[in-house]
């Protein structure tokens, strides 16, 4: 495949500039079509180099994106785009590209694809692998809608999936389902499998080894072409037995396809950036009378067109603002290691004494902070892929043998194995060490990755240990506790970005389960603020402010969402008049854990208890600092709860 290096002029745009809707692209030629694809990319990375946001996607799919907008009728047909991390050429073209420079700003565009802000987006995403579950429940809903009005057009359904994604269950139980359905709907389900060898890091596993095979057997290729160019020259009767023919002879060369066994036609691999050959295959697909589903394996690159993406490592998956002429992105001055960088130093210092160590990702090295162990103890590392609910299970096999794993996944993502968790680690009680990165709200990815509900899922588990530390000293005692922890499951949750710039020792220290700390005490019935994680800091800022109101205040730090510190809270409780928790999460944990001990000790009837948490809503993307004050636990937001309370006010 031919690469292009070069870039047009920034707004010089013939024919992207008459492209206001894809209903504008209809008339083009292929040629037409090639150019449109161009200027896309160029208008791409313009934009995204003003925004920043996940370009090396974005980059791979330009030409497929014209393509199957010029040759499908979108909205009406759906086109699904699995994660949506790719979807910026599609909002472009489809009435966005006034408001591509709000990408992913407060008020602006969603860095996914999002329902309610286009009809073009079909199916909201951000996590992987739903794209083919979504688009078969499209197709059988209008195959349902269908059969009893005879006028209405069945819609083609076209669920665009990476290589990446395509390596979780769930994509397997759709194609199964898909497969088994025989004429409800999921004849007009195509899958377009974008293969570019590489989803956040480079692809692992057996399925990227089976694709890789598929891509090479071009005899297989040659054979079928043949075929399917003969049979069409010979009578019905004929033409049944070729393509039998054909069918055998491609299981003798490779064995058939995954896919075809699992009930689709496979088509490929085809070229991803060659306009020539996806619009003919698409518009004979869109035509196709009753074809079955089918997949249209795509080969593509990340980042294509542009060099500095196609000279890095990860492709420009996600990137800060950038130069688009040296491509040279604009990060802001050094600063504090972040929390994940923490993680990473301690779980390697105890890796490095203990053989026992394990550490697992589900296609997240570098964003969990495992890349560094990958690189000293890869024998002792394990990238499972897209594979959440894998990735617990494993951990439990390898914990029952006696090892120490560290399964490093964000928040959002655990989410996805919580049977796993629930079933497979707490019931049998095996010292899975769960690194919950992300935890808390995450700014410019908004809602689908905000660490909102890990506490929630967590706390209410039997056996389990959660922990949640203020700053980044807390962090490393807090991972090396979960090292040493072999008597259960235990979590530690953490947050996106960089700490408080303490200066950290040189290991951490093992703390004692289920015991809080004094940071600021007071005397007289004043407030106790009993924060759990980072949230503690803005305690303490609003623990001055109260204190020069004249209201005495004491601060603690949980550390412990379960088990809660009882005597601390007992003590908390009696000696104040105001008992405020403070978490970074959803109503109904943490403080859940200490209204609970409350209510079973009497001392709730005693104290003015108020719990803080994210309130009950989404909070969309903006930087970190305006989702907390939207969410209200900032020390202003504390602070007037604590003078309500103090004064008998309702106060919520």
């Amino acid at each position: 495949m031919s690469t292009s290096s070069s870039i047009p002029t920034l707004g010089r745009y013939p024919l992207l500039d008459r492209v206001s809707v894809p209903a504008d692209m209809k008339n083009l030629s292929i040629e037409q079509l090639t150019t449109l694809a161009e200027e896309l990319r160029s208008e791409t990375i313009n934009a995204v180099s003003t925004t920043g946001g996940h370009l090396g996607a974005s980059l791979g799919v330009v030409e497929l994106t014209v393509a199957l907008h010029a040759v499908f009728n979108t909205p009406d047909d759906r086109v699904i785009w699995d994660v949506g991390h790719q979807a910026y050429p599609h909002k472009i073209l489809t009435g966005r590209r006034e408001q591509i420079r709000t990408l992913r700003q407060p008020g602006g565009l969603s860095g996914f694809t999002r329902r309610s802000e286009s009809p073009y987006d079909p199916f909201g995403a951000a996590h992987s692998s739903t794209s083919i579950s979504a688009g078969l429940g499209m197709a059988v809903a209008h195959h349902l809608y269908a059969e009893d009005h005879p006028s209405y057009r069945e819609r083609n359904v076209i669920s665009v999936i990476g290589d990446g994604s395509i390596s979780a269950g769930m994509a397997y139980e759709a194609m199964n389902n898909a497969g088994a359905m025989g004429g409800k709907g999921a004849e007009r389900l195509i899958v377009i499998l974008n293969d570019n060898e590489m989803s956040i890091a480079p692809p692992v596993g057996a399925m990227s080894n089976y694709l890789s095979r598929l891509m090479s057997s071009r005899r297989f290729l040659t054979l079928r072409d043949m075929a399917g160019k003969l049979a069409k020259r010979l009578p019905s009767r004929i033409e049944r037995t070729a393509k039998r023919a054909e069918e055998y002879a491609r299981g003798m060369i490779i064995g058939g396809t995954l896919f075809e066994e699992l009930g689709f036609y496979y088509i490929g691999p085809v070229d991803g950036h060659d306009m020539h050959q996806l619009v003919p295959i698409l518009r004979n697909l869109r035509d196709a009378e009753d074809k079955g589903p089918v997949l249209l394996h795509v080969i593509t690159e990340k980042g294509r067109g542009y060099k500095p993406a196609e000279a890095a490592g990860d492709k420009y998956h996600a990137v800060a603002r950038f130069d688009v002429e040296t491509g040279k992105q604009k990060k802001g001055p050094a600063g504090p290691p972040t929390y994940t960088d923490v993680f990473s130093r301690e779980l390697l210092h105890r890796a490095n004494q203990d053989d026992r160590v394990v550490a697992i990702t589900a296609a997240m090295p570098s964003g969990t902070g495992l890349d560094k162990m990958a690189q000293q103890h890869p024998d002792r590392y394990f990238d499972v892929g897209i594979a959440e609910q894998h990735a617990v299970t494993f951990a439990a096999g390898i914990a029952s043998e006696g090892m120490r794993p560290f399964c490093a996944i964000y928040s959002t993502f655990l989410q996805r194995a919580y049977d796993q968790v629930m079933h497979d680690v707490a019931l049998q009680n095996l010292p899975v060490r769960f690194a919950v990165d992300r935890a808390g709200l995450v700014g410019a990815d908004g809602a689908t990755h905000a660490g909102s509900f890990d506490l929630n899922y967590l706390c209410c588990l039997p056996n389990m240990t959660v922990m949640a530390p203020s700053d980044e000293v807390e962090l490393l005692h807090m991972t090396a506790t979960a090292w040493a922890h072999d008597s259960g499951p235990i979590a530690l949750r953490y947050p996106r970005g960089a700490g408080l710039g303490q200066k950290l020792p040189d290991e951490g220290e093992i703390l004692e389960i289920g015991k809080g700390r004094i940071i600021r005490s007071s005397e007289g019935e004043g407030v106790a603020i009993l924060a759990l994680g980072p949230r503690l800091h803005e305690a303490l800022k609003a623990a001055e402010t109260l204190a020069r109101d004249g209201i005495a205040v004491t601060v603690a730090d949980a550390r412990f969402a379960k088990p809660v510190d009882g005597a601390l809270i007992e003590s908390l409780a009696r000696q104040h008049r105001v008992f405020i928790t403070i978490e970074d999460g959803a109503p109904g944990g943490f403080s859940t854990q200490v209204v609970q001990h409350l209510a079973e000790t009497g001392l709730l009837d005693q104290v003015r208890f108020r719990p803080m948490a994210l309130p009950d809503t989404w909070i969309d993307h903006n930087t970190p600092a305006a989702q907390y004050e939207e969410a209200g636990l900032t020390a202003r937001h504390i602070a007037d709860l604590a003078r309500k309370a103090f004064d008998g006010k309702a106060g919520a």
